[in-house]
């Protein structure tokens, strides 16, 4: 039969009783008066009543317990088996940060320290297990999202999850164990939301737009160019004899930043009225860093920029209501549609392959796949292949 006493040195009382031959004694924070043991009994005689029917997790009632690793088959002098959650996932962040973007090492920070550090951070690593992370992904799903969801997107858990999988492995290869983390699949994230503007609907806005955001717009919207880097686009990068756009950077949080990946780096063509448009802005900042700035010539608040300017525009046109992000789909759907070389517009794009390019804008793009035959059709006609005549061998 287990107990419940005091701890001499503090008075609080603690949990005595045996497991798989093992004697556990759990600390608790709770003083030692008559209610708080009447509490801990109610516990203790769960947990033995648990223990008799075989339905008894350690873990569920003690997560934090360094006796967990103990418990799961751990040898004592198992190099790393007390190693708490929170001081490894400190060492390998700082390992870490060489490797990544300054924004890449601020958003896992914030998952590490408002997710996985409240949860897993006094866990011992060796401890958690693969129904530790199934439990913890079940209960963050259900948790309020950000921008007024009722939950957290499975977009944004994938995100929680991914510092919590590398850092697992990363224990596991340090140490020679196996990971928990196997056979856990992201969960399924539905596709972005592509509704790209016609041309029409492109020149309607650059009708009506600010005539200060007009080269603004003009270049968002013919080349394909993501918000960070339009905005982070200095005059140094414009090639104005080559007409070419040189994306080398980002502007990403008030800072400048590497681009998104490899493949992001990339020289981007520029057409007519683009070119047009950044000599007409030239005359305007010219002087100064950077192409679009704002009063103090710095970079623009793309947040800002959407409520003041773009958010406004689409209301008083009548048009629906689309992220600004639009624009780089809207460039790659009039690519495709004006018949231009796929490889040329995924290069454009900065993206490595064309396989995200058919998969995503294809269906915006009628005459490139009509799916109805008559491309084949017109194939056939052309080298004269038809039926022979009927009752013919």
């Amino acid at each position: 039969m287990g107990s419940i006493a005091p701890r001499p040195e503090t008075g609080h009382l603690f949990l005595d009783f045996r497991y798989r031959g093992i004697r556990c004694r759990e600390q608790t924070a709770l003083s030692d008066t008559a209610a708080n043991r009447k509490r801990l009994q109610t516990v203790l005689d769960r947990i033995e009543a648990e223990i008799t029917l075989g339905t008894f997790e350690y873990g569920r009632y003690f997560p934090d317990s360094t006796m967990r690793t103990r418990l799961a088959g751990v040898r004592p002098d198992e190099p790393g088996c007390d190693l708490l959650f929170q001081d490894f996932v400190a060492a390998w962040l700082a390992r870490k940060a060489p490797e990544w973007r300054r924004s890449h090492i601020t958003a896992v920070n914030y998952m590490v320290e408002h997710y996985l550090l409240p949860v897993f951070g006094r866990r011992p690593v060796r401890a958690i297990t693969k129904t530790d992370i199934l439990d913890f992904r079940a209960e963050i799903l259900k948790r309020p999202g950000v921008g007024g969801r009722d939950k957290l997107s499975p977009r944004t858990v994938n995100h929680i999850l991914a510092p919590l999988r590398m850092a697992l492995r990363a224990a596991a290869e340090q140490y020679g164990w196996a990971t928990p983390y196997v056979g856990i699949k992201s969960l399924r994230v539905p596709r972005s939301h592509v509704e790209p503007f016609t041309l029409e609907e492109v020149q309607l806005i650059l009708d009506h737009v600010r005539s200060d955001f007009r080269n603004y717009y003009t270049v968002r919207f013919f080349t394909g160019m993501r918000p960070g880097e339009i905005d982070g686009l200095k005059w140094k990068f414009v090639d104005f004899k080559r007409r070419q756009n040189l994306v080398r950077e980002t502007w990403v949080k008030g800072r400048v930043e590497y681009t998104k990946t490899e493949g992001s780096q990339r020289e981007i063509d520029l057409s007519t009225p683009v070119c047009e448009a950044l000599r007409n802005q030239w005359q305007a900042t010219g002087r100064q860093e950077y192409v679009f700035t704002n009063s103090e010539g710095q970079p623009l608040d793309s947040k800002n920029v959407a409520n003041r300017v773009w958010y406004p525009l689409l209301r008083h046109l009548d048009l629906c209501r689309r992220v600004p992000y639009q624009t780089r789909h809207t460039a790659a759907t009039l690519w495709l549609a004006a018949g231009e070389n796929p490889e040329w517009i995924a290069r454009q794009m900065g993206h490595t392959t064309t396989e995200m390019l058919f998969r995503v804008y294809s269906r915006f793009v009628p005459n490139l796949t009509r799916q109805d035959g008559s491309a084949f059709e017109k194939l056939l006609e052309s080298h004269r292949i038809s039926n022979p005549p009927t009752g013919s061998p």
